[in-house]
């Protein structure tokens, strides 16, 4: 079928199908772009695709083996959703899923946008009920995530009265399967939480990170909890053995490596000096989260936490052979071995030049990081250094993720995805998706880029 006879037969289907929102409800109101896929068996995306967790997997690489390699770029379709994406969407099969902070959550087909179902969880919290943060309303922030023992996707809301709740939704329909609470920090101000990060499943649980609102006011401390995917009863949770703060808010969210213990990272916290107090700094946790295995956490950690200068900022990146890498606000990126993460001070090499935010990205021991001055790629050597490559233009600078020889990352300022090539940076090609978020990041499914946008999901073909 050609281009222009694709788009007409799929306005038509959109018609025939459509029906009202409302929970549950199948509205087919996604946007076909004109001149779009041709033919609906073999439109980008089509295929069985995976991406269910941030990143596509839980040591968090953000590597699409098998992408095409871009020549160009075309418009897909788009989805206008009820509230702004925050999290990356996620794929399993031909479905993605995308949550907003209207606290909806909605299954799109993955070739043409259709809406599949939608779940609304409840009413957001304005920024008016809250002591200060910077998202208005505040719903669902954290990239969701898929269990596929239960087929469930998990996000965490953010409602009325200011509650934090895991929901379990079935893939297939939308149907609430599970809800659990999350407000388990005993004695704090759950009006100065946040959950931010994304959620990680692994070994029977859900892990959901959260720290504070943008400013850091009020009594709260980061902390992780777990909750099990098939719906037993009671929450486990760390949380952070500092006075006040040490947020655990990476839009990344947690690592899990193959043993089944969980990596995250920390911000500041109380404490300037004197006694550690486990803040700025990377965890292994167990599994139950029950025990702190090992951590690492800079030398001058009492200083970065007085100036706000900490490794909280983005989460840790799992490597082949062990290795875990962090970088956070200072400039300084770490290697550590993540088997025994070194205590204060005990990286095994770093690195000084990349202030970053988000979440980072690897193809094989190629580590590309969202630094403040342009989206870098560092090498780790056959010796154990990190190496820098090259560094992109200063405004290319959001969380990247990596296939088909490419880099694909976000100027979120103006709004447009970019492609570099991975070898050394150069611009390859580039398309306008339109507002994103500060931390968005793309997912890579089938032949399509999805990207996260202030009003709903943008799909890009890659030809």
């Amino acid at each position: 079928m050609g281009r222009v006879a694709y788009g007409t037969a799929l306005i038509v289907l959109i018609a025939a199908t459509a029906c009202g929102p409302g929970d549950g409800s199948r509205a087919d109101t996604a946007s076909p772009a004109p001149g779009g896929p041709a033919g609906s068996s073999s439109a980008p995306g089509r295929a069985a695709a995976s991406w269910p967790t941030y990143h596509g997997s839980n040591d968090r690489a953000g590597f699409a083996a098998g992408f095409p390699a871009p020549r160009t770029l075309g418009d897909a379709w788009t989805a206008r959703l009820d509230g702004a994406v925050y999290g990356q969407p996620i794929v399993v099969g031909g479905t993605a899923y995308a949550a907003t902070e209207n606290d909806t959550v909605y299954a799109l087909d993955l070739a043409t946008g259709r809406r599949v179902w939608q779940r609304h969880l409840g009413t957001p919290v304005p920024r008016s009920a809250l002591p200060c943060g910077n998202i208005d309303p505040l719903g669902i922030t954290g990239t969701p995530a898929y269990d596929p023992g239960t087929r469930t996707v998990f996000v965490a809301t953010e409602t009325t009265g200011v509650r934090h709740t895991l929901v379990g939704l079935n893939a297939a329909d939308g149907r609430v399967r599970l809800t659990r609470d999350l407000d388990v920090a005993a004695g704090r101000d759950r009006a100065a939480e946040q959950q931010r990060g994304a959620l990680a499943v692994a070994g029977g649980r859900v892990y959901v990170p959260f720290g504070g609102l943008a400013g850091d006011c009020g009594n709260y401390v980061g902390y992780l909890a777990a909750a099990r995917t098939d719906g037993g009863k009671g929450v486990t949770s760390y949380a952070v053995p500092t006075r006040r703060m040490g947020g655990m808010w990476a839009p990344s969210g947690p690592a899990v490596g193959a043993s089944g213990d969980v990596y995250v990272a920390v911000g500041n916290g109380a404490s300037l000096g004197g006694a550690y107090d486990g803040s700025d700094s990377v965890l292994r946790l167990s599994p139950d989260l029950s025990r702190r295995l090992s951590y690492f956490a800079p030398e001058n950690w009492g200083s970065e936490n007085s100036e706000d200068q900490d490794l909280g900022s983005t989460g840790p990146l799992l490597l082949p052979g062990g290795r875990v890498v962090i970088a956070g606000k200072t400039g300084d990126v770490y290697l550590l071995d993540g088997r025994d993460l070194g205590g204060i001070g005990g990286q095994r090499a770093s690195l000084r030049g990349c202030v970053s935010f988000g979440g980072m990205a690897r193809d094989g021991s190629a580590i590309f990081l969202p630094c403040q001055d342009g989206l870098q790629r560092v090498d780790v050597t056959g010796s154990g250094d990190l190496r820098r490559v090259w560094r992109a233009p200063g405004n290319v600078k959001g969380s990247p993720v990596v296939g088909g020889g490419a880099v694909w990352t976000l100027d979120t300022d103006a709004g447009v995805l970019h492609a570099l090539a991975e070898s050394d940076g150069r611009s390859l090609v580039s398309r306008r998706v339109g507002e994103v978020s500060r931390f968005a990041s793309p997912t890579l499914a089938g032949s399509l880029v999805l990207v996260p946008t202030m009003h709903g999901v943008t799909a890009v073909g890659v030809r």
